[in-house]
């Protein structure tokens, strides 16, 4: 019932991650009533992210820069890197205001279901940059995959002498533990700290 270029846009719209097609309609809806000009300047910005937008070429997180600024940056700690999934993780980790080391970002985690393996992610990548490396905190999703990838790095870096590290997991603040499940509450007591 709507017109091609509407239900263009929509199916666009609706590839995009957590969008469904409620929402992607809206979105399509909305951009139809702006004037001509914010929805060239939308596009614009879309097509010159994409343009020149690309990866560190240290950490792997996207930058519009040859090296992304944090790993520009002579107040990060050299000797820590923290590893993640994927560039979202940096910023998640950046909004705490706690973390001052360096970023590896893989692009993905193991799964062999998928038949994603070492050289589907940035591995290699990372292995290069463990020299001057004192300490790597693998902090991936507490999910299957995360497990996995955790364990085949932590394997790989033991005969380099360093230090690997996990994030802790557990009850989130302001929950109660009658509502934790069983997987989470048992991670809490295994990572328990001394107060």
């Amino acid at each position: 019932m709507t017109p091609d270029a509407i239900d263009n846009v929509v199916e666009l719209f609706a590839t995009l991650p957590t969008i469904g097609r409620k929402t992607a309609r809206r979105l399509a809806f909305h951009l139809v009533r702006q004037p001509s000009d914010v929805v060239r300047r939308f596009a614009d910005a879309i097509v010159t992210m994409r343009e020149n937008v690309r990866e560190c070429s240290q950490c792997c997180t996207f930058t519009d820069h040859e090296t992304c600024h944090i790993c520009a940056s002579p107040k990060r700690d050299q000797s820590i890197i923290c590893v993640v999934e994927s560039p979202s993780d940096v910023l998640a980790i950046e909004r705490t205001n706690e973390y001052r080391g360096l970023y590896h970002v893989l692009h993905g985690t193991l799964n062999p279901l998928d038949n994603i393996g070492p050289d589907d992610i940035r591995l290699r990548e990372l292995m290069r940059r463990l020299g001057s490396v004192d300490e790597l905190i693998l902090a991936l999703n507490p999910n299957v995959e995360g497990e996995v990838t955790s364990h085949y790095i932590a394997r790989q870096v033991s005969p380099l002498g360093i230090t690997v590290s996990r994030i802790a997991r557990g009850i989130p603040m302001g929950s109660d533990l009658e509502f934790a499940d069983d997987a989470t509450l048992a991670r809490a007591i295994e990572g328990r700290t001394i107060v």
